[in-house]
C-alpha cells in the first residue's frame, strides 16, 4: 500500500523558522520532520512514497538525492500553489487504482498503522480518518452561572473533541469525489465533508501520542522531546 505525503504547503505560521525550506524540511533532532514520518510507516512496512511537492520542493529533491536512505520515493510536483485536494487529484495515476494511505508532512505520532489499516479493511468504507484528543496548553476555569469561579486549573489538560489526526487511510473510489478541478480546494472541506454525507467515512481513535509542528513552540517541543522521550520515535535508530 503506498503513502502519499502532502508537502507542498507554505507554512506561514512557522515561516521564522522555514524562511528558505519547505516546512517538511524543518529539523527535529538533525533530521527534517518529513523523515521521522517516512520512518514511522517503514516500521509498520509501509515504506512505497508519493510525496507531493509544491513550495520550495526542489529542497525536497535535493535532501533526497544527496541523502542515503531506503526509501522507494516517487516525487511529484504539484504545483506551488495547489491546495490539497488539488495535490491529491494529481497523484491519482501514480496509485493505478489501488487502495493508499495519505498523511502531512508536518504531523508526528505513534499510531500504530497496521491496526489502523485493520481496522479500515473491517470497516470496508471509503475513507478512514484518525482522530486524536489534543492537549490544550491552557489551563481552564470553570464558573457557575452567576460568574463565579468553582474550579481553577492552569495545567494542560486532555481536550474532550476530537479532530482530524492527520493518517487516512483509502479506498481508490475516493477519487469519485475528486471529479472536478480542485487546484484550490482543500481535501478537508468539500471532498471528506461529501464523503461523510455519502456515509463513507469512519474514525479511528488515536488515544497515544500525537503533536503537529504548526509554530515555532511546537519545534521547540519536538526538539525537547527528541532529547528525552521522543515518544513518535517506534523504530530503531538507523
Amino acid at each position: 500500500m503506498k503513502v502519499v505525503i502532502f508537502a507542498g504547503g507554505k507554512g506561514t505560521r512557522i515561516s521564522e523558522v522555514n524562511a528558505t525550506i519547505p516546512k517538511p524540511m524543518i529539523q527535529v533532532g538533525g533530521k527534517p520532520i518529513i523523515w521521522h514520518i517516512m520512518c514511522h510507516y517503514q516500521h509498520y512496512g509501509f515504506n512505497d512514497f508519493i510525496i507531493c511537492l509544491g513550495y520550495k520542493g526542489e529542497e525536497i529533491k535535493k535532501y533526497f538525492t544527496q541523502t542515503t536512505h531506503d526509501f522507494n520515493l516517487q516525487l511529484i510536483d504539484t504545483g506551488e500553489n495547489t491546495l490539497t485536494a488539488g495535490r491529491l487529484q494529481k497523484v491519482k495515476s501514480f496509485l493505478h487504482g489501488e487502495d493508499f494511505m495519505l498523511t502531512y508532512g508536518d504531523g508526528l505520532s505513534d499510531v500504530n498503522l497496521k491496526e489502523l489499516v485493520k481496522f479500515h479493511k473491517l470497516k470496508n468504507k471509503i475513507c478512514t480518518i484518525t482522530t486524536i484528543q489534543p492537549t490544550s496548553r491552557y489551563g481552564r476555569v470553570y464558573m457557575e452561572s452567576d460568574g463565579k469561579v468553582s474550579s481553577f486549573n492552569e495545567k494542560p489538560f486532555e481536550n474532550e473533541t476530537w479532530i482530524n489526526g492527520g493518517f487516512f487511510v483509502l479506498k481508490n473510489e475516493v477519487f469519485e469525489y475528486l471529479k472536478e478541478d480542485l487546484e484550490h480546494v482543500m481535501w478537508e472541506r468539500s471532498p471528506m465533508e461529501n464523503i461523510v454525507k455519502a456515509g463513507e467515512m469512519v474514525a479511528f481513535k488515536h488515544f497515544g501520542f500525537w503533536k503537529c509542528m504548526d509554530t515555532p513552540r511546537d519545534k521547540e517541543e519536538l526538539e525537547e522531546l527528541w532529547l528525552n522521550k521522543p515518544q513518535w520515535k517506534v523504530w530503531e535508530d538507523k
